[in-house]
């Protein structure tokens, strides 16, 4: 059965630096992605079908306004596709949890739906089609080493290799968290933009400007990036997106198993996931 992973998306620094008239935010971003993720499963069939299953498939709404659903609505629209899709995702992932989501379950089945439909990813219809499904949903198409700005749309792809394979821990203290109101608790305050050059050096230099509204909301996500922060060989700590999962970066594997096994010790409810950047 054809598949597809919608890998997590983690920004590594996103710095906010205005409010839109439209209501969206001009941000700048450091873009990277996990090696594991979601799961999408792909069978032929006469109609469009979304079944959900996993750890976090709980609550999930199936129907035609699921995100994954709307992208293979919209490829069949758009390029005359007279075939169906039975869909099934796989949820590994916490939701509403600044990991890309719904996103990154979008793109991924824009992908797989391209390569069963044979159409070209590269068609700017297909790019459009991702815009028009949400902010992070480009992003997630391409799932590669990116420099975000505009609304997190306007894409540079960037030479990640420096970080490919880097040890990557995930944690979520099981809150979900919004989009809309952790960007509503913005305080305005432009504090500067994004570096260019080694991503690395960027994202040590950067922030998440959304993490102090996130914790406002959500104080356990303070005390998760202190502690991650303080782990022994961390080379950067943070939270991702709009939270409430934040992560950490290590040199190599044993330093980041030690900090898994730390944080499931003291945080035994935590979601936690010991993977490394693709």
């Amino acid at each position: 059965m054809p598949t597809e992973t919608a890998w997590a998306k983690i920004n590594l620094a996103l710095h906010v630096r205005k409010r839109r008239a439209d209501g969206y935010h001009e941000i700048e971003s450091l873009f990277a992605f996990a090696r594991d993720g979601d799961d999408l499963a792909f069978a032929p069939a006469d109609d469009l079908t979304l079944a959900i299953d996993g750890p976090f498939a709980a609550g999930l709404d199936a129907g035609r306004g699921n995100l994954v659903i709307r992208a293979a609505e919209a490829l069949r629209e758009t390029f005359g596709i007279a075939a169906g899709a039975r869909l099934t995702l796989t949820k590994n992932l916490p939701v509403a949890a600044g990991i890309g989501g719904g996103s990154a379950d979008a793109a991924a089945a824009i992908r797989l739906l391209a390569r069963q439909w044979q159409i070209d990813l590269g068609d700017p219809r297909v790019g459009a089609i991702a815009a028009a499904l949400g902010a992070d949903v480009p992003a997630c198409l391409v799932s590669r080493t990116l420099r975000g700005e505009g609304r997190g749309d306007a894409l540079d792809l960037i030479d990640g290799s420096a970080l490919a394979g880097m040890a990557l821990l995930l944690v979520n203290p099981r809150i979900g968290l919004g989009t809309g109101p952790v960007f509503a608790g913005w305080d305005l305050v432009d504090r500067g933009p994004l570096e260019h050059g080694d991503p690395l050096a960027a994202a040590l230099a950067g922030r998440n400007d959304l993490e102090a509204p996130a914790v406002a909301l959500v104080p356990a996500i303070g005390d998760l990036v202190a502690s991650l922060g303080a782990l022994e060989d961390v080379v950067l700590a943070r939270m991702s997106g709009s939270g409430a999962t934040c992560f950490a970066l290590f040199g190599h594997d044993a330093a980041r198993a030690a900090a898994a096994a730390a944080i499931r010790a003291r945080w035994p409810d935590h979601w936690c996931l010991e993977t490394a950047l693709k």
